[in-house]
């Protein structure tokens, strides 16, 4: 297995904040559904093969870290919302999907649009009405998963 050191704390720590946002008794989320694509990228998790990436998510669902506060830099405690008060909305995209371009805004099938809330372009290939997962992530954002691609993308409602 390939080693990142400089990686590896970074992940930890990424999972020890997840972590103390979740119920005790749910399944943390692998990488690949917690990180942007960009986020993978910058972190050279991307090299990793499936394999690699399925023991390192294993990994850290049984070593995870038990919750920790965060602190400002002002060294007062810092209280994330409760992300299980809101739901998982799955549904699908309208139409042809190609990935995004940096303000590109998704219109799904049940009337909701989101835009991309993040920077960067990703190249998805092509996806007639894909199935979409758009979860409820740390301080009030969302994380749209695209099937099919098996890409991700921080967005936010517009409609």
């Amino acid at each position: 297995m390939r080693t990142f050191p400089s990686v590896l704390p970074v992940v930890l720590a990424l999972f020890a904040t997840v972590a103390a946002a979740q119920a005790p008794q749910q399944s943390p989320a692998t990488l690949e559904e917690r990180m942007s694509q960009a986020e993978l990228k910058a972190s050279g998790l991307d090299h990793l093969s499936p394999e690699e990436l399925k023991y390192l998510n294993e990994w850290l669902r049984t070593h995870g870290a038990g919750p920790q506060q965060a602190m400002s830099a002002n060294g007062q405690p810092v209280f994330y919302p409760d992300t299980s008060a809101r739901d998982t909305i799955e549904s699908h995209i309208a139409g042809l999907f190609t990935g995004w371009r940096g303000h590109t805004i998704f219109k799904l099938d049940n009337g909701q649009e989101w835009k991309q809330a993040e920077s960067g372009a990703y190249d998805a290939g092509k996806f007639q009405d894909p199935v979409v997962r758009i979860k409820p992530m740390l301080l009030g954002s969302w994380l749209m998963y695209v099937e099919g691609c098996g890409c991700s993308v921080r967005v936010q409602r517009v409609k």
